[in-house]
This record gives C-alpha cells, structure tokens and sequence, in this order.
C-alpha cells in the first residue's frame, strides 16, 4: 500500500496551466480552500474550472487564473451571488458554460463512468439549451421514442476534494450532512487530491459513522493532504461551521486588499495567522 501524503504546495506543484480542474463541494460549504489558496500561490494559470461554484471560483477569477468556468452557480449561500465571479462575469474576463444543476451532476457520471454522455431530461424546454447551442438532443432507441438531453461528459484533469477524515492510502470519509458529489469529481478525473481535517489510520475510517461515509476511494486519489480547517472559510459540518464574519468581510472587501492581507504569505499557516489576527481585531 502506497503512503499518498503530501503537502497542498506539492498538489499545487503537480497542476499545470490549461489544465482542467474540478473543484469539490458546494457554493461555500466543504470546499477545497487550502488547496485553492496553494493554486493561488503557484503559476498555474489558463485554468478551466469545474464546480458547484463557491469562494474557490471567486477567488480564482479575481486573480485571473480562470480562462473558462463551467458550472450550474456561483455563491455564498448566505450571499446569494459570489461577488468576484459576478465581477469577472460582468467584464467578460471569463468564458462561461452555465449547466443545469442535474446536467452537470450527470455529466460528472458520464465522466466517472468513462461515457461521452448521458441523456438527462433536465435542461429540454429552457434557456440552457439557447445559452449552449452546442448541446445536443438524443432519442430513446425504444419505443418511447422520448427525447433527451445528451448531457457531456465534463471529463476533468485534476480534481481537489475536501474531506473530514482520511487515510494516507487516499480513503476519505465524509460525517457531514452531504457528500456533494465529491466522490465524482475524484472518478471523472485522470489525478484527484484530496484534503482532509485530520488523518487517522484506516482502521479509525467510519468509526460511530455509517458505511457510506466513506465516499473516496483509494483507487481514485493521486495524494492527500492533512489541512485542519482547509475548508475555511467555508463549512466543514460537524468539525467546524462557516466563518461567517470572515466571508462577510471577503464578500465586500476588493480582492486587491484581501488578497494582499490574506493570502501573500507562503503558506496555509500565514493565512492561518492573518485570519486569527483579523479576528481578534474585531472584538
């Protein structure tokens, strides 16, 4: 059994520019971010992103790394629209593919599944089909005869996931209320990294938890990375909620002076500091 532990700049390391990176969890809860923040210090730029859109998209377009997104949204939950994807959107520094929210889900499968699509009903009869003109339509070869769309298979090059528990072997385990299809993103991907609160040996993997939590299989990740509080500032349900003082603030603050006091240090500990020294500025 191979010991797949790494650091989050050795995942960063490993990505290239042009590539296309899927991007786990969903709007602002569970999301890779200390694996983002480790993109954000590399190069890596030219980027096609794939994701059920949070601060990671947000993020990654404001520093321009982004050249397409594709994705069903883009949000904070408790701010409906991310405020540095809206911007880059609305200047048209990205190129944007907008999915159905089960198209998308589907086209994960496809990709896990090695298919070149699926058909899904989602998405006939709605502006999904104008706004992506190259979408097709498939018919059924029985004798239904019903027509649906072929959703594509969004075939990924790397994937980043966050998990609360893991392995050093590349098994994860989910105890929140959620998988969020982060399974998927890591089988419709060629390299998967997967971040985790806290390592445990494997036999600690579903301890008191039901069966399948243990979402990530060892099969589909590259490495895995130890990042207590790696989602932040987004929720990882039970181990910690969302830093939602702290996203206040990011959501209205310009990305040049976010950027410049959260994430110029060379590591997850600097942006570690800073967010506590911020913190404790406010009481």
């Amino acid at each position: 059994m191979v010991d797949k532990t790494m650091t989050a700049d050795d995942v960063a390391g490993r990505l290239r520019s042009g590539m296309t990176l899927g991007i786990g969890g969903w709007g602002s809860r569970r999301k890779p971010m200390a694996l983002v923040r480790a993109v954000l210090r590399s190069r890596v730029t030219d980027l096609t992103v794939v994701s059920y859109g949070g601060p990671d998209v947000g993020m990654l377009c404001a520093a321009g790394r982004v050249r397409r997104l594709v994705a069903p949204f883009a949000t904070l939950d408790s701010v409906p629209l991310e405020p540095h994807f809206r911007a880059a959107r609305e200047a048209g520094t990205i190129a944007m593919t907008e999915l159905d929210e089960a198209m998308f889900m589907w086209g994960l499968h496809a990709a896990a599944n090695r298919l070149p699509f699926m058909p899904v009903r989602a998405g006939l009869g709605s502006d999904v089909m104008r706004v992506n003109p190259e979408l097709r339509t498939v018919r059924s070869p029985y004798d239904d005869g019903e027509e649906f769309v072929a959703a594509p298979a969004l075939r990924l090059d790397a994937a980043l996931v966050h998990l609360n528990r893991a392995d050093r072997l590349g098994n994860g385990q989910y105890l929140g209320p959620d998988p969020y299809f982060d399974d998927l993103f890591c089988e419709a991907a060629d390299e998967a990294y997967l971040s985790c609160e806290r390592l445990v040996e494997t036999g600690g993997l579903a301890e008191g938890a039901a069966p399948q939590t243990l979402l990530v299989g060892r099969h589909s990740v590259s490495g895995v990375v130890e990042a207590p509080g790696g989602a932040h500032f987004t929720s990882c349900a039970p181990d910690h909620a969302r830093d939602e003082p702290f996203q206040r603030m990011y959501a209205t603050t310009p990305w040049a002076e976010f950027a410049g006091r959260f994430l110029s240090g060379p590591d997850e500990h600097a942006y570690s500091r800073a967010v506590r020294a911020w913190h404790e500025g406010q009481r």
